[in-house]
C-alpha cells in the first residue's frame, strides 16, 4: 500500500517561492490501477517523482507499506526502487549501446534476479520483441521501444509500476498495444500502477482516476473494482 500524508512540493528562486504540490492526501490499496491526469504543471510528474524517491518533499510523508521513505538516504532510496519499483517513462531511456535483450538482463543484474537472461528472453516474447532480442534501440521503432521499457519495467517482477506518460510520444495504434500489454501485465504480476496521462482514453482503462489541478487532488474517481477487490471471497 503507498500512503500519502500532506505531502507538499515548493521551489525557490528569483526571491519567490513556487508551490507544486499543495498538502496530498492519497493511499493507494496494493494491487490498484490508478491513473492520473491534469493539465500540464498541475503536479502529475512530480508526485510520481516524490513516491519514487527521485525528489525529496519539501514536507509530508510517503509510506511504503506502512515505512516513511522520505528520511532514507540515498542508498537506501536506490535500494528500495530497485527492490519494489519499476519505472516506464513517456522518453524509453534506454542505454543506446546495449541491445534489446542486454538493457533488460542488466536491469536484472543489477538487482539479483535469477536466471536474468532466460526470464529477459521470456517477458521479451511476451511484449512480442522475441525476434528482436539483438536489435540496438535505435533499430527499433518507436513503440517497440516503449514495449523493450515495459520488458525491463517488469523483469523484477516489481510490487509498484510507475509509468509517466508511457504512450505521449506513440501513434494511437502503438499507444493501445502499450495499454493493452501494461494491462495484462499488470493483470498477470498484480503490481500497483501509477500511470499519469492526459489523456482521457488512457485514464479510462484504469481502475481509479486522480484529477489533479494546481497541486492539488479536485477529483477521485472509481471507475471499477481493483483486481484485489475481484479476487476477494
Amino acid at each position: 500500500m503507498i500512503e500519502i500524508r500532506q505531502l507538499t512540493k515548493s521551489l525557490h528562486g528569483g526571491g519567490r517561492r513556487v508551490d507544486i504540490l499543495n498538502g496530498i492526501d492519497l493511499t493507494v490499496p496494493t494491487g490498484q490501477f490508478l491513473a492520473i491526469t491534469g493539465a500540464s504543471g498541475s503536479g502529475k510528474t512530480t508526485l510520481l517523482s516524490l513516491i519514487a524517491g527521485l525528489d525529496a518533499p519539501t514536507s509530508g510523508e510517503i509510506l511504503i507499506d506502512g515505512n516513511d521513505i522520505t528520511g532514507l538516504k540515498e542508498a537506501e532510496l536506490a535500494r528500495l526502487r530497485g527492490e519494489r519499483f519499476g519505472f516506464v517513462f513517456q522518453n524509453f531511456h534506454l542505454i543506446p549501446t546495449l541491445t534489446a535483450l542486454e538493457n533488460v538482463v542488466l536491469a536484472a543484474e543489477l538487482n539479483g534476479t535469477p536466471g536474468p537472461e532466460k526470464k529477459s528472453r521470456d517477458l521479451l516474447g511476451v511484449v512480442g520483441l522475441g525476434e528482436r532480442l539483438h536489435h540496438y534501440p535505435a533499430q527499433l521503432s518507436g513503440g517497440e521501444q516503449q514495449r523493450l521499457s515495459l520488458a525491463r519495467a517488469f523483469v523484477n517482477e516489481p510490487d509498484i509500476i510507475l509509468a509517466d506518460e508511457p504512450t505521449g510520444n506513440l501513434d494511437s495504434k502503438n499507444s493501445a498495444h502499450i495499454m493493452e500489454l501494461i494491462l495484462e501485465l499488470h493483470r498477470v504480476k498484480k503490481a500497483t500502477v501509477l500511470l499519469v496521462t492526459h489523456e482521457a482514453h488512457i485514464a479510462e482503462t484504469s481502475e481509479r482516476i486522480l484529477t489533479m489541478q494546481d497541486g492539488s487532488i479536485v477529483q477521485d474517481e472509481r471507475t471499477r473494482p481493483s483486481a484485489g477487490e475481484r479476487d476477494a471471497p
